[in-house]
């Protein structure tokens, strides 16, 4: 059955209830660029405040910001072997510079005589082009630690485009520094490794697994990746950030050295990191439900929607009126040290119940109901989101009630995530019972199995089930994932459980 928003139900096509969502609720849209998006103010304004959560975050921890191009010379691309493999199949060329006017050939062609010198990669990520940077940047161990940042956008060529989770654009930011040792970088892949640990779940309220990736699954180039594994409510695992520690591989590539204080040359350590748009599609995954949004109020775009409610006009311009002035009134409450998000429902054709869904669907933390009785009374009737409950409130007591309202709602949110995440996390030793899980096309959740260290073991795995090693995790969900055991495939000895699950 479908939802009074005309959305499938979760239990009836999540695939479909996702992408609806997407739609209906004003996040994004499918752009008439085949495999691209346009994303929406409403879905902008959740992405800047993601945007400004992160680089609060960065800027703690010593980070700027820069901007590189976006045109990456093939050339660059081949100095690096194993990265650009791994992204070869994904990248968009540019091979001309300039179109004609044609009339014999029925219109605009790209003129033959403005063939570039040198093909060029919108890029794909932005190692090989900062690194040719930094060769000129770097010189000295005076010139260490370099920490930048840069919030931009990607092309990879997606041949099976899904809003915010893979299109052919997306917005992401990209950290990319350079150390005297690898001792320092590892520190450093760690840190911003914790970085986003803390943003999904304090402020994302999204719980996530953080460990490392295997040689097979980890960043092409990079000597080894962390990585931050959710799990959404179809019961697969979205990879919501990752972290790379990249050796000396790009530095030898570029010839990036720096001279020590004791007067050697050496080459310089790297990392790289990064988050994208599909955190957006994670936190929808994560929390929404068959009536629309469900989002966390340290980045929902609206936190508190006042809804104006007369029978007539006198009614509703006096209730509008009203609700403008508590909107007012309430411009020096703080939530999370920010004033409140706050909106007034000023539409006047709609019926209450057609605002109230609608608020619902687009993800309003807190819906306030005002009708000519309230004026009366001196109160409100407050509405929670996530769990629907009503409680009539005293105006007089909302700039404190709210903010605590919201604080008990982002808390709640990773509370129910978490309970979900720990119900559908299984231990599993016999492979009859491993591969059950995981058959079909649902998802199967997080499963802690032993795995017995191999490439071969790991790939033949994912082509048996579709699922993958997500991560080995730094910590243990529970002690005894740190016990040895055999491999749930070939039986060989395994020195700890790592996380599988299937994945988008």
């Amino acid at each position: 059955m479908s939802s009074k928003q005309g959305i499938p139900s979760r239990s009836e096509n999540y695939s479909e209830w996702y992408n609806e969502l997407v739609v209906r609720a004003g996040m994004a849209e499918h752009s008439s660029v085949a495999g691209c998006m346009v994303i929406k103010p409403h879905g902008y304004a959740l992405w800047e405040n993601m945007q400004r959560a992160l680089d609060d975050m960065f800027k703690a921890t010593g980070h700027v910001n820069a901007y590189f191009p976006m045109f990456v010379p093939k050339s660059f691309l081949a100095k690096e072997a194993e990265h650009v493999e791994g992204f070869a199949k994904e990248c968009a060329v540019v091979t001309h510079y300039r179109l004609k006017l044609d009339p014999a050939a029925g219109g605009l062609i790209v003129d033959p005589e403005a063939k570039l010198e040198e093909e060029l990669i919108l890029r794909p990520t932005s190692e090989t082009v900062i690194w040719n940077t930094y060769s000129r940047w770097i010189q000295s161990y005076r010139d260490l630690p370099l920490l930048i940042n840069q919030w931009a956008n990607i092309v990879r060529w997606e041949m099976r485009p899904r809003l915010f989770l893979r299109t052919r654009e997306f917005l992401w930011q990209e950290g990319h520094t350079a150390h005297a040792t690898y001792e320092e970088a590892e520190e450093e892949a760690a840190r911003i490794h914790e970085v986003y640990r803390r943003f999904a779940e304090d402020w994302m309220a999204v719980p996530v697994v953080k460990g490392r990736k295997t040689e097979v699954e980890k960043f092409a180039g990079a000597d080894h990746t962390y990585t931050i594994e959710a799990l959404t409510q179809d019961l697969r695992a979205i990879q919501a950030g990752t972290s790379h520690h990249l050796g000396q591989n790009f530095a030898k590539a570029f010839d990036v050295t720096f001279q020590t204080q004791e007067g050697r040359l050496e080459y310089v350590y790297a990392t790289s990191w990064g988050v994208s748009t599909r955190l957006i599609g994670t936190l929808v995954m994560a929390h929404s439900d068959d009536k629309g949004l469900v989002l966390p109020p340290r980045l929902a775009p609206i936190q508190i929607v006042i809804v104006p409610i007369g029978r007539d006009d006198a009614s509703k311009q006096a209730t509008l009126q009203a609700a403008e002035r508590l909107a007012a009134s309430l411009g020096e409450a703080r939530y999370d040290g920010r004033p409140l998000r706050i909106t007034v429902d000023k539409r006047t054709k709609e019926s209450p119940g057609f605002k109230f869904n609608d608020w619902e669907l687009k993800g309003a933390c807190l819906r306030i109901e005002l009708g000519p009785r309230d004026l009366e009374s001196g109160s409100v009737v407050v509405a929670r989101r996530d769990t629907f409950e009503k409680e009539t409130v005293p105006t007089e007591d909302l700039a404190e009630a709210l903010p605590a309202e919201l604080a008990e709602m982002q808390s709640r949110l990773l509370r129910k995530a978490l309970a979900f995440r720990e119900a559908n996390t299984h231990r599993v030793d016999r492979w009859e019972e491993f591969a059950e899980r995981f058959a079909g096309e649902g998802g199967g959740g997080f499963v802690l199995a032993h795995w017995d260290g191999t490439p071969e073991t790991e790939k033949e795995i994912a082509e048996r089930t579709k699922a993958t090693i997500r991560c080995i995790p730094l910590e243990p969900l529970h002690p005894d994932d740190e016990k040895p055991g055999a491999c749930i495939l070939t039986g060989r000895p395994s020195p700890r459980r790592v996380l599988f699950a299937k994945a988008y």
